[in-house]
């Protein structure tokens, strides 16, 4: 059997980086944000009778188009890319629901699906565009 000892650092070595506490929690928000937001895209894909539906669905509606836009905006400071995300997704919501009654085709389902393509096409021309850009930047030298 071994024995294992710890020895406090010297004097003269430095410690490592510290990890901050609430360090970890971003990742956690982030994951809780896309299990709310597809349950509720689920929820209301499938017509389900729940209390939860409602707010569920009306957070995937802002929080889709919204990270995909605030990822488009990576340039900006924190408030204003929040803020500019937030509008940019009002937006798109609108549109989109302007558009179906225009064709006079509206439907929560084929909302709930159009805003979901919208957002990933954004996301996907956002990952496309960050993409062409790494291997032009590995090209060049």
């Amino acid at each position: 059997m071994q024995t294992i000892r710890i020895k406090p650092p010297s004097s003269g070595e430095t410690e490592g980086p510290r990890q901050h506490p609430g360090r970890d929690l971003l990742p956690l928000l982030a994951g809780a944000a896309t299990v709310i937001g597809g349950v509720g895209a689920v929820l209301a894909l499938a017509d389900v009778d729940s209390p939860l539906r409602a707010p569920f669905t009306l957070f995937f509606l802002l929080a889709a188009p919204s990270a995909a836009i605030a990822a488009a905006l990576r340039g900006l400071e924190p408030l204003g890319r929040a803020v500019a995300s937030l509008a940019g997704a009002v937006a798109l919501n609108m549109l989109v629901a302007q558009g179906m009654l225009a064709v006079h085709r509206w439907s929560v389902r084929g909302g709930i699906a159009a805003v979901t393509a919208l957002s990933s096409l954004i996301l996907l021309l956002v990952l496309a565009r960050r993409l062409r850009r790494r291997t032009a930047n590995e090209g060049a030298t």
